[in-house]
C-alpha cells in the first residue's frame, strides 16, 4: 500500500504544507497563516489542519500518512524534536515534534527551516547532481545550510551553520545578534539597499534615481542592478562593492569545507549572469584554491518557496522510511 508524507515549512506569518508520494512526487500544497499571538499550541493546531487539508485536497486517507517532517525557524535540536528559541514566536524549549505527533498521530520530525531548504535544493533542486553544497538565502539577513554527503551539517544541538553571522569586519556595523561586522550586514539585500541609498545621496545624478522614480524609499535589491544596465557607473560601483562583501563570506566557507557547489536563493539570485559572472570571479581570487584546480559551481536555487516543504519530505524519509 501506498504511504504518503508531508512536509511542512513553518514561517512568522504563514505555514506552507505539501503531501508527496513516497518517491517524491508532490501531490497536493496548501498554506495557512499564522501569528504569534496563536502561541504554541495554537500554531500546533494549525499545522494538524494544514496535515487534514493537504490528505483532503489530495484525496489521500490520514491513515496513509506516513510521517510528517517540517522546518521551523530559529534554534531547533533536530535530534530530540525540541525548537530550543524563536525569538519572533517566544518560543523556548517547546516539544514541537512531539505534540505535533500527539495531534496527528504520525511520527514528527523537526529541524531548522534554513537547513531543511538546503536539503530541498540539494535532494530536489539545483545541487542534486552534487554531494556537497551549501545553500545561501539573501533576504533580509543571511540564512542557509551545509549538506555534505547528502546530509545536513548541523552541529550540536543543531546549532550551528548559522552563515550569516561570520565576522567579516572586525569591529564593523552592529548586527542584531550582538556582535559587530557580521556578514549580513554586509551582503544581505538589506545591506545591498543600505549600500545603494548612501551611493545615490552621494551622487544625484545617478541614474538609480531614476530607478526609484526619485525616492529614497523606493530602492530595493534591483535597484542599482536596473541602473548598471542603463551604464550608470555609480550603480557598478555599488554592485561591484556588494558582490566583494558577498564573495568574503562565501570564500571563507569554501576555504574550511570545499562543498562542490554554492546555491543562492532569495530574491537577488534572479539578477542572473549579471551577479553569478562577477561573483564566480570574486570567490575564485579569494579562495585559497583555485577553482581551475577544484571546481566549484555557484548557482541560483531553483526550487522557490517550496524548497522547504521538499527538505521537509527528505527530512521525515530520511528519518522513518
Amino acid at each position: 500500500m501506498e504511504k504518503y508524507i508531508v512536509g511542512i515549512d513553518l514561517g512568522g506569518m504563514g505555514a506552507k504544507g505539501a503531501l508527496f508520494s513516497s518517491a517524491g512526487e508532490l501531490l497536493a500544497f496548501d498554506k495557512l497563516p499564522t501569528n504569534k499571538a496563536d502561541g504554541f499550541e495554537g500554531t500546533m493546531q494549525i499545522l494538524k489542519s494544514l496535515v487534514d487539508l493537504l490528505a483532503e485536497k489530495a484525496g489521500v486517507a490520514l491513515q496513509d500518512v506516513a510521517a510528517i517532517g517540517c522546518g521551523a525557524p530559529g534554534v531547533v535540536d533536530s535530534r530530540n524534536g525540541v525548537v530550543l528559541r524563536w525569538s519572533n514566536f517566544d518560543w523556548n524549549n517547546v516539544p514541537f515534534a512531539k505534540r505535533l505527533e500527539e495531534l496527528t498521530g504520525k511520527p514528527v520530525f523537526v529541524a531548522n527551516d534554513a537547513n531543511v531548504a538546503a536539503l530541498g535544493e540539494a535532494k530536489f533542486g539545483a545541487t542534486a547532481k552534487y554531494q556537497s553544497s551549501i545553500l545561501l538565502t539573501i533576504g533580509t539577513g543571511i540564512g542557509g545550510g551545509i549538506v555534505f554527503d547528502g546530509k545536513l551539517i548541523e552541529g550540536y544541538k543543531s546549532a550551528g551553520a548559522e552563515l550569516g553571522h561570520i565576522t567579516i569586519r572586525e569591529n564593523g556595523l552592529p548586527c542584531g545578534c550582538g556582535r559587530k561586522g557580521c556578514y549580513e550586514k554586509y551582503a544581505s539585500t538589506t545591506a545591498l539597499i543600505s549600500q545603494t541609498r548612501h551611493a545615490m545621496v552621494e551622487r544625484l545624478d545617478s541614474v538609480m534615481w531614476q530607478v526609484a522614480d526619485g525616492k529614497i524609499e523606493n530602492v530595493d535589491g534591483r535597484t542599482a542592478f536596473i541602473a548598471a544596465r542603463q551604464g550608470d557607473e555609480t550603480a557598478k560601483k555599488v554592485i561591484e562593492q556588494f558582490v566583494g562583501y558577498l564573495s568574503e563570506g562565501i570564500a571563507d566557507f569554501v576555504n574550511i569545507l570545499r562543498p562542490e557547489a554554492i546555491v543562492l536563493g532569495g530574491g537577488i539570485a534572479n539578477e542572473g549572469e549579471a551577479l553569478f559572472a562577477p561573483l564566480r570571479e570574486a570567490v575564485d581570487k579569494r579562495s585559497y584554491i583555485a577553482m581551475d584546480i577544484v571546481p566549484l559551481k555557484i548557482v541560483g536555487a531553483q526550487l522557490g518557496n517550496k524548497a522547504g516543504v521538499y527538505g521537509a519530505y527528505c527530512l521525515a524519509t530520511e528519518n522513518d522510511l
